[in-house]
This record gives C-alpha cells, structure tokens and sequence, in this order.
C-alpha cells in the first residue's frame, strides 16, 4: 500500500516555497536583461536563415520547446542536438543562421565542441548561460545572463529555476520579435492549422513531403563529386540513391560523407556513390500518418525519411522539422 500523505499543509508549504524560488530567479534574470538580449534580437531579426537551437540535458528540452515557439511565431527555428551535430546533422546549419546555445554552466563540453564549427560557418553564437566567464559566453556574439541564485530542487543538483529562467528567456525573444515582425493572428493561425502539433500529425505523410525538384536524389553509378553538388543544393543533409527504375536503393548522408572522405582520402570524389551509401533506408508509405513518421525518426535517430510507394518507387521525401512545424504544410492556403 502507498502511504498516506497526512501533512496536508507542510506539502502545500514545499509546493509554495519551490515556486517561490523560481519566481524569485525570473526577477532577477528579468533584472539583468540588457545589452544581451537587445543584441539578440537584433541579430535574429537580421539573419537571413533560421535560428538554431542547441543544448543538452534539461537545456536540450528547453531548447527544444524554444524553437518550437520560435517557429510558430514566425521566426523559422529548428533544435540541434550537440550529440547528434558531430555526428553529422551540422550539415543543416548553414551561413545566415544563428545559433542559441543554451548551458547554464557555459561549460557543457557536447556543447562547446561545436563552437569551431559554428566559427568556421561565420555564424553567430547567443548564449544562455547562468556563468559569462565560461567558455561558451566568451566565444558567443551575444550573452544572455539567465543566473539564478539557488535552485527550486532541495538538493541544489536538478535544474530547475534556471531551466524556467532560460525557458522564460526564449519566449521573451520569441514575443519580441513577433511584435517587429508585425506577426499577426492570421500568420498564427496558417502555423497552426489544427491548434496542437497532435491534430497536425494526423495528416498523412503524402500531405507534408517534399516531392519532385525539391528531392536530393542520385542515381546508381553517379560519382560523388556530383553527389555532393546535389546534397548542397537540396540542403537537407542527405541524397536519395536511385536505380534504373527510379526504386530507392539507399541513403547518403552528411555522416556517410565525412566517414568516406576520413576513409578514402583524395580518392572519394572519384568513389561511386554506392559505395558510399547505406543501403536499404528506413522509409515510409505515402499514406502513413505524419505522426507515424515521426515516431520513426526518433525511434532510428533520424532527421530526413524517405516515401516509398507499394511499388518500391520513390515518392518524396520528409524532413524532421516540416513535422514539427518549421513551416506551413503545404496543402495549407
């Protein structure tokens, strides 16, 4: 039997003094905002790509929630997982994009690996962080102080007043700039057409793939040097691998490329491209629902999938952040 919960008010006490100490860390975080946060806005509002979105741990949810209301404000955002950026997914940054890296420490050694990649992209790093003398705050564009004094948690270890400060952070930038985009109702609503991201993946995957021109895709026997031409143009990271009868044979992605070049050296440009490619993807019908998809990219650690029909034809192609709203689905008017 569960035991029974008798102090009644020392419960609701805790519950009390816990939010209490997070109200507490947004005042002082709200406090501090200044020459941080005005830099960027700016930056964003400039940029000409998308806000990247990164961190691990507690940050990563954050972050991840972030770019979720960045998005649907009208700033194109998508999340990067440190661990998964080494590992290949850098290929969807781009220059023009920025990146909001969160780490309360500043010192989050997933994280920080990442700042030469981001340097070399020339693209501009906001931090924040709860520590401006760390790393990650010295190499960044803009720092935003998200510090609180204690956390909510008893022991001082779960991240919780600062996990909410930096929460609170990323809705301020999201609402401020929705106000200089003159974002209206009408915009939300075109990003929002079934009010939940759980009405949007009722759709089928036929209704939110890429299809046609907008498909990277090679054929068996094309060289790599060509390849590559085709996975930077189509910029989603990854080429589809086609025979004669345009059947899907396999998948070249940006880790598939940096293990080859690590492999064969000067050679790999004149590699063919299955030997390169993993072959047998994972895909999905055309009549799949999107959530299903979904399901799928997560399950494998996957951001593209291919649509194959019955025939083992090739159908499109469906991005991760097309499913979690970095755009309108395309059967919207």
């Amino acid at each position: 039997m569960k035991p029974e919960l008798k102090d009644k008010e020392a419960i609701i006490k805790a519950g009390k003094e816990a939010i209490g100490v997070e109200i507490e860390g947004l005042e002082l975080v709200k406090s501090k905002l200044g020459d941080g946060f005005y830099c960027a806005v700016n930056i964003i509002f400039e940029s000409s790509g998308r806000v990247v979105v990164t961190g691990i741990g507690k940050s990563g949810l954050v972050g991840r929630k972030i770019a979720a209301t960045l998005a649907s404000t009208g700033t194109p955002s998508i999340f990067l997982h440190p661990v998964e950026a080494m590992h290949g997914d850098l290929g969807m940054v781009m220059t023009g994009d920025v990146v909001i890296a969160i780490s309360n420490s500043g010192q989050t050694q997933e994280l920080n690996a990442l700042i030469p990649a981001f340097k070399d992209r020339n693209i501009p790093i906001i931090a924040l962080t709860g520590n401006e003398e760390s790393m990650l705050a010295k190499a960044s564009t803009c720092v935003i102080d998200t510090g609180v004094k204690k956390e909510a948690c008893a022991l001082g270890l779960a991240p919780t007043a600062s996990t909410t400060a930096a929460l609170a952070v990323g809705d301020a930038l999201a609402v401020v700039l929705l106000k200089l985009r003159r974002f209206s109702e009408r915009d939300f609503r075109k990003n929002h057409p079934s009010g939940t991201l759980g009405e949007r993946l009722k759709v089928s995957v036929s209704q939110v793939m890429l299809k046609g021109q907008e498909v990277p895709m090679a054929k068996v026997g094309q060289r790599m040097n060509e390849v590559i031409k085709e996975i930077d143009e189509k910029r989603l990271g990854a080429v589809l691998v086609l025979d004669a009868t345009e059947s899907l044979v396999g998948i070249v992605t940006d880790g598939d490329l940096r293990r080859a070049m690590l492999k064969y050296g000067p050679s790999f440009y004149e590699k063919r491209v299955e030997e390169i490619m993993t072959p047998n993807p994972k895909s999905v019908m055309p009549d799949a629902l999107a959530a299903d998809a979904l399901a799928l990219m997560e399950t494998h650690l996957i951001t593209v999938l291919p649509v194959v029909g019955y025939d083992g034809r090739l159908s499109g192609i469906v991005h991760l952040h097309d499913l979690l709203g970095k755009g309108e689905f395309k059967f919207i008017i």
